[in-house]
This record gives C-alpha cells, structure tokens and sequence, in this order.
C-alpha cells in the first residue's frame, strides 16, 4: 500500500509563520504536524510514500529526506492551487494498481490505523463538527454512506470527512479525478476529492466510514496551540539532557529540544521549545517556540514564536514569524 500525502498548500490562516515555511512543518509537540503523520503511517506498516508538494515544496523535500531516510520517498509538484483532487490526481503514475491511503499533511487524528488498513474495501474517516460549512461533508442513511457535497452552504448533516481516505478501487478513483478535471467542474475555484468521492458513489462504488476518536486542528494559531496542548498531554514531558537550567522551574507536560539555555525561568505547562533557543527571566505558558530564538524578560502565554526570532521586554500574547526582532524595552 502506497500513501499519498497532499502538502501543497500555502496556509494562509497561520501566517506570518507560513511566509517562511510549509504550514506541514509547523512545530508541535517535539515534532513537526508532518512528522506526526510520517511517523504514524510507518508505525502502522507504511513504508511507500507520495508527496505532493507546491508552496515552499523544497523545504518539506528537504525535510523528509534527511529526517525520514529510510521510507521510500517520491514527490511530485502540484502546479497553481488546483486543490486535492488535482493533487491525487498526480500521483497517478506513481500509484499504479495499489490500494492508497491519502493522508492530508496538515492533519493528525487520533484513529485504530492497523485496523483500518487491515479492513478490505474503501474506508473513510469521519467526525462530528461544530461547523460543517468548512469541510467535506457524509450524508448518511443508518450506517451507509448516501452523499457527498464540499463545504455546503446549508448543510444536511455534521459529519465530516477529516482527510483520511483508504481506497481500494484505485482505478475507479483515477478514472472519476479524470472526469472531473475534464468536466472542469470546481467547487469554491478547486477541484475538489470530495466531488470525485460522490463520482464514484453514483458509480456503485461502496464506501466504509470509520470513527475517529480525536481531529486535531492545525489550520490556526489558537487551535494548533490547542493541539500542541492536547498532544503533549497525551505523552510523557521531554527536556532533552543537554538543556542548560539555571534557577529554573518547569512545569510538566513540556517539550524541550537540545541545547536549550534557560535562566531564571518558569516553563509551563503547555511549552514546546525548538533546539538551541535562549531563554531568560521569562514565564512562558501554552507557548510554542521556534529554535535558535532568543527570549528575555517576557512574560507570554498563547503564543507561538518562530525561529531565529528575538524577544525582549513584556508582553502577553504573541504571534511572531521567523527572523522576527521585536524590544519592548
């Protein structure tokens, strides 16, 4: 089984840090959101992959290769915004008759991985959501899939689809994207995997949803220091043996990375801290913070701050892109 990993986008909503790096690439939890669902994939016995990269695409070709040696590894360029449908549609070559796992790369979730892929048949994630207007939505009819529709102005239900897709009938996928693309249909100026989905439901095609037991959002600053929260949460506080603590306090759950420097300060709960930052007389609180950065004398909770960026004086709520230096003395 090949798994096919969309990470062309631009991630408008977290600029300014997407100005510098993939939206994929963003830090959480010790890890980049990429990283999370590489690692994922592997656990469960994927070694093939498929990336699909555009915006800032060497960064992330970079990224996997030198932190991700041993899978197996192709990329393929997506040209313009032409949205995930045309992005699986690239793969077609690459993917041949081999079922497909397509895993959006701004997207972890918390599912039963070994047991979907050991199910036969298509299987598609799905969750409830507060606000079905944004999302591919599954009209059901007790436990059987009906329709699909894209980000519905009036939606007929809240269940969503949340970017994992397990299709065995590869060729009825490729042969559906086909249409579409030749059609030129577009929903929202996008071609769209959800509308190729309903192709293949009109066909015969036969489609299983299966529960996702947590969705973490990644698409803002609030929700993905939300998620940095939630995921730290769920494993074991890290500070790598090489961080340098003086007269300092940290407060679990945390992730700090090597060759850290702290001084005289309060850490935590909630802090991701990228490698070689320098932090001093500050109090940092459901933070994420990017490496080689330089904090002093702040006093910030809420807030994400890239790397190589510097600090100084009081604030409480921050959202700073790489390369950033900001005095408030």
């Amino acid at each position: 089984m090949k798994a096919i990993i969309p990470v062309a986008g631009s991630g408008a909503k977290l600029r300014p840090h997407t100005y510098t790096q993939p939206k994929s690439l963003m830090p959480i939890a010790g890890k980049t959101i990429l990283g999370f669902v590489i690692e994922q994939l592997k656990n469960a016995g994927i070694e093939d992959f498929i990336f699909v990269v555009g915006y800032l695409g060497e960064k992330i070709i970079h990224y996997v290769n030198t932190t991700y040696p041993d899978i197996k590894s192709d990329f393929v360029v997506q040209e313009g915004r032409r949205g995930i449908g045309d992005a699986v549609l690239q793969t077609k070559s690459l993917v041949g008759k081999e079922e497909v796992f397509i895993v959006l790369g701004d997207t972890v979730c918390d599912f039963d991985i070994k047991g979907i892929l050991g199910e036969k048949g298509n299987q598609l994630g799905i969750m409830k959501v507060d606000d079905p207007r944004r999302f591919g939505i599954v009209e059901m009819d007790g436990d059987s899939i009906k329709h699909f529709v894209e980000k519905p102005s009036i939606p007929k239900s809240n269940k969503a689809l949340v970017g994992l897709y397990k299709i065995s009938d590869v060729k009825e996928l490729f042969a559906c994207l086909e249409k579409i693309d030749k059609a030129h249909k577009k929903v929202a100026d996008e071609f769209s995997l959800t509308e190729a989905l309903q192709e293949m439901l009109v066909s015969g095609t036969i489609f299983n949803p299966f529960k996702v037991n947590y969705w973490y959002d990644c698409g803002r600053k609030e929700s993905l220091i939300a998620t940095n929260a939630s995921l730290l949460a769920k494993q074991k506080s890290f500070v790598d043996r090489t961080v340098q603590q003086t007269n300092s306090v940290i407060i679990p759950p945390v992730n700090i990375a090597a060759h850290v420097k702290l001084e005289n300060c309060i850490i935590g709960p909630n802090v991701s801290i990228g490698s070689h930052a320098k932090i001093s007389q500050t109090l940092l609180k459901d933070c994420i913070i990017g490496s080689y950065t330089t904090l002093h004398e702040v006093l910030l909770d809420n807030s994400i701050i890239g790397s190589d960026a510097e600090v100084k004086g009081l604030s409480r709520s921050l959202n700073i892109g790489d390369n950033t230096e900001i005095d408030f003395g």
